[in-house]
């Protein structure tokens, strides 16, 4: 039972980072779907990643807003939580 928590508790961490990267994929891709064909994701996401280190749960907050939006609605609904993520 020990081992099983201690092994629950060492990858928690790298479930977050492999989710938070996700989310920042999903965000580029989105944005490059919705509003410019030419859009480079990699580099989106290259610029998102270093901001999940000092707001962990932004890439979170943006992906959930746009989820479940169309395009033009997740522009005004989704702004404050993708400002800076997404042009």
């Amino acid at each position: 039972m020990g081992a099983l928590v201690l092994t629950l508790s060492l990858a928690a961490p790298g479930c977050d980072d492999v989710a938070q990267a996700i989310d920042c994929n999903t965000i580029c891709n989105r944005y490059k779907d919705c509003f410019d064909a030419s859009y480079d994701v990699s580099a989106c996401t290259d610029r998102c990643k270093p901001m999940l280190e000092t707001d962990p749960h932004g890439a979170d907050d943006c992906a959930a807003c746009i989820d479940d939006r169309s395009c033009a609605g997740s522009v005004f609904a989704c702004a404050a939580d993708c400002q800076g993520i997404v042009p």
